[in-house]
Parts: structure tokens; C-alpha cells; sequence
């Protein structure tokens, strides 16, 4: 073997190392510190919206460590806090396996709940909507028709968080299936990195024929799509 092909090799084993060291240095990050979340829905406006890209922060409520292959938590390697009220939470849902969703924390474990004509109240007390929180209905609902305007009491059991939407009207959360117990908790929303607004005005993809046009129309419109304002704000 030729000093040449030597040195080949110990640069191809050197690009190969490097490469394997920056992927097991993302895992890790991403599995114990942070982890990027997407909006899909409104339930939170006017704090969050469709289209906002965020990270989210894992290690402050303590990394879930899951069964492989699984969306069930094994155990939790230690916090440096619980949620709070008034964190934006990203958890498991409780009645959809495998969906991620993000609400604000209300209320913990052993406090009372109460929403009474779409005012919360927590252990007597009325709490303040969120700054950009917001209702969209004037029409105010009795707890026999649907929780969302009358709601409890209600007791938040052990380690367990009532989580609402800032959109109060347009929010499936915990008035609906109660509170999220601690192992389906992820993270802390943390900022935003990336944001842009939908565009539903075509033109849509009709066959390889379209392709050209729909390219140079998202191209084109991008831009204007950008919520710049946005981009990395921290979330509160």
C-alpha cells in the first residue's frame, strides 16, 4: 500500500468520525435539550400562530426517557423545575396516541378550577387572561351543553396540569379531557425561529405540466409570507 492511499484513508476516516461525532452531538441535543415544534392549529392566538416554527426547551421540566419505538415514557431523568402556571407547555395529548400538543399551564396539581361565564377562576381567585389571549364568541354556553364557557369545580390531581388554549373559545384542552399528567409532559416553549403565513390562493399542482408555474408562484410569493416580526421572539 502506497503512502497516498494511506493518507486517503486516514482522511476518509477523519470526514467519517466527524460526521458520526455532529450526528451523536444532534441526537443528544435534540433528545435531552431542545426540540423544534410546529403550529398547526389556532388555539393558541394570538400568542402563537399557524405557521410559527419553535424550539421548545426539554431539560427544564426534566428529559422523558421513552420505551424505543414508543410513545411511552420509561422514566425522567431530574428537572430543574415542574410546569407552572402561566408556562406554555408542550405535552402528549391524553386521548390521541402520537400527537403533540401546546397549551398553557392554569393550574397544578391540588388546586381548584372553575370557569364561570368564561372567566377562570383558580382556588377562588380570578385569573387574568393572558395579554394576547383572546374570546371569539359572544355566546356563553351552560356546563350541561359544553364545558368550555362553565366548567368544575374541579381538583387537579397529583403531579397533573390543567392546560387552556389562549384562544378560549377555539381550544380543545384540559375543560375537555381533564388535566395532563406529568409522564405526557415534553418541554417549555421556548422562542420562535421561523414564521410564515398560509397561502391558500393557488395556483395547485395539476400534473407535471403545473410544476414550473406552482414553483415560481411559491418562490415569488415567499417573501411576503415571512412574518419577520416574529422570528425570534421569546415565548411567554
Amino acid at each position: 500500500m502506497s503512502a497516498k492511499n494511506g493518507d486517503r484513508r486516514s482522511v476518509v476516516r477523519e470526514y467519517t468520525s466527524s460526521i458520526l461525532i455532529a450526528i451523536g452531538l444532534a441526537l443528544v441535543i435534540r433528545t435531552g435539550v431542545v426540540q423544534a415544534f410546529y403550529i398547526p392549529s389556532g388555539s393558541m392566538e394570538e400568542t402563537l400562530l399557524v405557521g410559527d416554527y419553535l424550539l421548545a426547551n426539554k431539560f427544564v421540566y426534566g428529559v422523558p426517557v421513552d420505551i424505543p419505538f414508543t410513545n411511552l415514557c420509561l422514566f425522567r431523568l431530574p428537572g430543574l423545575r415542574d410546569p407552572q402556571p402561566g408556562d406554555i407547555v408542550i405535552f402528549r395529548s391524553p386521548v390521541e396516541p402520537g400527537r403533540d400538543l401546546i397549551k398553557r399551564c392554569v393550574a397544578v396539581g391540588g388546586q381548584e378550577v372553575r370557569v364561570v361565564d368564561k372567566v377562570l377562576y383558580v382556588d377562588g381567585r380570578r385569573v387574568e387572561d393572558p395579554p394576547l389571549a383572546k374570546h371569539t364568541d359572544r355566546n356563553c354556553y351552560p356546563a350541561s351543553v359544553s364545558p368550555r364557557d362553565n366548567f368544575g369545580p374541579y381538583i387537579v390531581p397529583p403531579d397533573s396540569y390543567f392546560m387552556m388554549g389562549d384562544n378560549r373559545d377555539n381550544s380543545a384542552d384540559s375543560r375537555y379531557w381533564r388535566a395532563v399528567p406529568r409522564r405526557l409532559i415534553k418541554g417549555k416553549a421556548m422562542n420562535i425561529y421561523w414564521s410564515w403565513d398560509s397561502d391558500m390562493r393557488g395556483p395547485y399542482y395539476s400534473g407535471i405540466a403545473s410544476l414550473p408555474k406552482v414553483v415560481a408562484t411559491f418562490c415569488w410569493r415567499l417573501p411576503g409570507r415571512i412574518r419577520f416580526s416574529r422570528m425570534g421572539n421569546v415565548i411567554h
